[in-house]
């Protein structure tokens, strides 16, 4: 086998890898359905709706092609005491989605969180629409 078809080989491979996986925002997507299914113990919202995301950065490994994300978010509270049952139920995602190769979660408290930050369902869901 020539250099020449090994390497249209690889890519072939490559772009046929490519097409079976979400785009970026394809994947967000997907990891907002997961957290949508992550409930803060004591509230009968999940973390997204509660407004505890505040970002999602999603983009492809070069090397991997596969997908990486970073999720920023708070707490209700600095002292909660669910933390990091929450924590590691956002990063075990990764486990669980294929085609996302790693997940970090960046916990900060500036700002602070909010009943603003609430998307309507989870205010109604709470009563406080």
């Amino acid at each position: 086998m020539s250099e020449q078809s090994i390497t249209e080989k690889m890519a072939e491979e490559k772009r046929k890898f490519l097409e079976n996986q979400p785009t970026d925002e394809g994947m967000k997507e997907i990891i907002i359905a997961h957290l949508k299914e992550i409930y803060d113990p004591e509230l009968p919202v999940n973390i997204y709706d509660l407004g505890l995301v505040y970002n999602i950065d999603v983009w492809t490994d070069e090397v991997s092609m596969l997908k990486k994300a970073k999720i920023t978010m708070t707490l209700t509270s600095a002292t909660c005491s669910f933390s990091q049952v929450i924590i590691d139920l956002v990063k075990s995602i990764a486990s669980r989605q294929e085609g996302l190769e790693s997940l970090e979660v960046d916990i900060v408290f500036d700002p602070p969180w909010g009943q603003d930050s609430m998307s309507d369902d989870a205010k109604l869901a709470m009563g406080l629409l």
